[in-house]
């Protein structure tokens, strides 16, 4: 059995955690307590000594950081990826722009906004974060008008990376609404067979609202 070391509000353990459930790979998710130093134990750190989820395990195999957990899907499924060398390329190309351009930003702009201590909300870095995220939401908004998907006619991990922080409700600066383009992809992606909301899909074995729970 294949198991998914993760938590309900990381992002990057669901862009793992959603091609598994959209292939229909049996698998279960390992809770991690993230907000109480989990991943930095060492228990957790023989899985994975860079302290961070995800990290998949499935017999001897440790796979870690969510572009190569998604690419080890593809290889063991045939799914998500393209056999096209150009479009392979494409696709490897969005993964990367959204690590950099989307995730990078709307990661600890998320973070600050909703899960660190309030004396570390720094209005400055927020703000610059947010001004940074418009403009990479105004080019994925652009590059899908006219397009069903990122690359090529179906899913691949392109979407499935660059989906990852859009489908949370905690707010860091993405509206629905200003970006159409946007918008309808989601609706596809929700669409697809074996698609759940993050919170849904993983483990959420800690109780109360995530904003309650703040780092060790």
């Amino acid at each position: 059995m294949i198991e998914l070391y993760c938590f309900g509000e990381s992002v990057t353990t669901f862009k793992a955690a959603l091609p598994r459930a959209l292939a229909g790979l049996a698998w279960r998710p390992v809770h991690v307590d993230f907000f109480r130093g989990g991943a930095r134990t060492p228990e957790y750190r023989a899985i994975n000594p860079m302290g961070e989820v995800p990290a998949l395990i499935e017999g001897d195999t440790v796979i870690t950081q969510s572009g190569a957990i998604q690419d080890w899907i593809t290889a063991r499924t045939g799914r998500f990826g393209s056999q096209m060398e150009a479009e392979r390329r494409e696709v490897l190309r969005w993964v990367l722009w959204d690590n950099s351009r989307m995730s990078g930003l709307a990661g600890p702009r998320r973070f600050l906004m909703n899960f660190a201590p309030e004396e570390t909300r720094h209005a400055p870095v927020i703000d610059w974060l947010g001004g940074r995220l418009a403009a990479s939401l105004s080019v994925l908004d652009a590059h899908l008008a006219g397009r069903d998907w990122i690359v090529g006619e179906g899913p691949t991990n392109a979407d499935l990376s660059c989906c990852g922080y859009l489908f949370y409700s905690e707010p860091f600066g993405f509206d629905r609404a200003a970006h159409a383009a946007i918008d309808a992809w989601l609706d596809r992606i929700a669409a697809l067979p074996g698609w759940r909301h993050p919170y849904d899909l993983m483990d959420r074995a800690l109780p109360g609202p995530a904003a309650d729970r703040r780092p060790a």
